[in-house]
């Protein structure tokens, strides 16, 4: 029901902000948002088959795994830590691997790689689910903790930022120094989005076992940032980028050694997983196509700049500095579009400088934030799930606390 209210808003909005636009004599806004409307629907089409060929790969990889008994081994060793969260996921589920393996690719900043993983664990859980169209509490959990989920190397955003530097002629440039401040950005999101859930759903999280595991993880990547933010840009990115590709490669290279040491064909099973991979790339397409359009149509009728201006006549209104009010429209994209607001982060970084405090601001609020509205109609909608519940209002609240803490931070360590 909230993405409905939500998905409507976007079209009744956009039209009545067209309306008072050509009553002012723009004649050009109608014929503009037709124009967005066909474009977003193009790009949702393109962007569900560009994923049946990553899809069919990963669900191949998988489906490896699974025969060779990893996804099970995955599952047991995160089952002390998941069990508490999901508790309606039985142990040894293959769920429970498919949900780490996506979560160690978000974690690495790995979007193509952890996109088909998600959905895959969505697919398993899916068969948990006795209601096939409303969302379970499992499902809602993994959704939300995606949305807000840590990212370890913003990967992506590291390499945008060095090559706006390279055309800005900066010399030595550091295009890793957001490392420290976008981890601790979306450690809070994170954290932000799992007490949300955990309330919601009457889930105890203080157990020894979630403790712990917090506590290590901080401890790891508290080390990881210290040797990160003293390194040598270059060798910064030559770490990460080594990072991702093995993480990829050493994953497949595992499931397919498991899968010959059990015996299996690995070819065969490849094959036979990655058939599903188009049919879900298919599948995807309405869901993807309601959304984008939605968006884009909200964003060609100018309701964008209207609410930026708004925002920043509220921030000036109440004696607070403004200088964060430039950045602010990616974090507000971003939980919209990833697209967009990747294209606002580098339009922040031209304009301002990669190196200004607006520059690096948005650099964090890109990396430490998710497409909230994308991941929930191409997670929900890749196993047909239409009453999402709770887990919309879960994810904007985990998405506005990690704003809030991204501009918070960035404030702390540049301004």
């Amino acid at each position: 029901m909230a993405l409905n209210l939500v998905w409507l808003s976007f079209f009744l909005s956009a039209f009545a902000i067209g309306c008072v636009r050509l009553a002012h004599g723009d004649a050009a806004i109608f014929p503009a948002m037709l124009a967005s409307l066909f474009d977003s629907a193009r790009t949702a089409f393109e962007i569900s088959l560009s994923l049946a060929g990553i899809m069919a790969l990963w669900l191949g990889i998988m489906r490896v795994g699974e025969r060779g008994g990893v996804v099970q081994g995955f599952a047991r060793a995160v089952n002390p830590v998941l069990r508490h969260l999901f508790p309606g996921v039985p142990q040894g589920h293959p769920a429970q691997g498919a949900m780490m393996m996506n979560v160690s690719a978000n974690m690495l900043g790995l979007d193509n790689a952890a996109t088909p993983l998600g959905l895959n664990a969505m697919r398993e859980l899916q068969t948990l689910n006795d209601k096939p169209d409303t969302a379970t509490d499992a499902q809602i959990m993994f959704i939300v903790l995606n949305t807000a989920g840590l990212t370890l190397i913003p990967t992506s955003v590291i390499a945008m930022r060095q090559a706006v530097a390279l055309k800005q002629g900066l010399v030595g440039f550091n295009a890793a120094d957001i490392f420290l401040p976008t981890l601790l950005a979306t450690g809070v999101s994170c954290l932000a989005g799992l007490v949300a859930v955990a309330w919601t759903q009457r889930l105890n999280l203080l157990k020894p076992a979630i403790l712990g595991t917090l506590v290590a993880i901080v401890a790891a990547l508290g080390g990881l940032a210290v040797w990160l933010r003293r390194a040598p840009a270059p060798q910064v990115d030559t770490v990460t980028a080594l990072a991702g590709s093995l993480f990829i490669l050493g994953l497949i290279v595992l499931f397919l050694l498991c899968g010959a040491a059990r015996r299996v064909n690995v070819y065969e099973a490849f094959v036979d997983g990655a058939k599903e991979g188009f049919g879900v790339a298919v599948q995807i397409i309405p869901y993807l196509v309601a959304i984008l359009v939605a968006i884009g149509l909200f964003r060609a009728s100018g309701g964008m700049d209207w609410l930026m201006q708004g925002l920043a006549g509220a921030v000036a209104s109440l004696g607070l500095n403004t200088d964060f009010v430039p950045a602010l429209p990616v974090g507000l994209m971003k939980v919209l579009s990833g697209a967009g607001a990747r294209g606002l982060m580098v339009d922040v970084m031209t304009t301002y400088g990669v190196d200004s405090f607006q520059g690096k601001l948005a650099a964090i609020i890109q990396g430490s934030t998710e497409t909230t509205f994308y991941v929930l109609a191409v997670y929900f909608g890749s196993v047909n799930v239409r009453r999402t519940r709770h887990a919309l209002g879960c994810a904007l609240f985990a998405d506005a606390v990690g704003l809030v803490a991204a501009i918070g931070i960035a404030y702390l360590f540049f301004h």
